[in-house]
């Protein structure tokens, strides 16, 4: 095999093996909590972190109801996915945007007070909106006076 038959079968291999940037279909086959799925395709399994939010975690206040609305709104029976990957983050998932029947999942949580827009990482204008209306509408985690961001809980509860 020469040099450039190696580097047209390992191109091949990495397009065919990875997520692409491209939309495609997916099924979602594990909610871990608000903000990351595990996500199967033709090319198999791979961890989702979703972009433009921070989801409480599982223990803290409200993870649970985040994880359950991302189930009901991404898991089931002829229930469409598609995401559009962006990269990695630094534990190796694949930070991207996850829609379940044309709703985008960040959006969604954000609207329902069940996560917080992550104004470090996006400056998407229209999940900040929706998360400033949940917040003056006291949905969700909002209905405490004082909920703790889930990078200020995970600073105080370290694994």
């Amino acid at each position: 095999m020469t040099h450039f038959s190696r580097f047209i079968f390992l191109c091949f291999f990495i397009l065919t093996t990875t997520p692409s940037n491209a939309t495609e279909s997916y099924l979602v086959t594990y909610v871990y909590d608000g903000d990351t799925v595990k996500l199967r395709n033709i090319n198999g399994e791979f961890k989702l972190r979703l972009t433009d939010i921070d989801a409480p975690e599982r223990n803290q206040s409200y993870g649970k109801k985040s994880g359950r609305a991302l189930t009901k709104l991404c898991k089931g029976n002829n229930i469409a996915v598609t995401a559009q990957i962006f990269g990695t983050d630094k534990y190796n998932r694949y930070l991207g945007k996850l829609q379940c029947n044309n709703i985008d999942a960040s959006l969604y949580l954000v609207k329902h007070g069940l996560a917080w827009h992550n104004q470090k990482y996006s400056n998407d204008v229209i999940i900040f909106n929706a998360a400033s209306r949940a917040r003056q509408q006291r949905l969700g985690l909002w209905k405490s006076k004082n909920p703790m961001p889930p990078w200020v809980w995970r600073k105080k509860h370290p694994h």
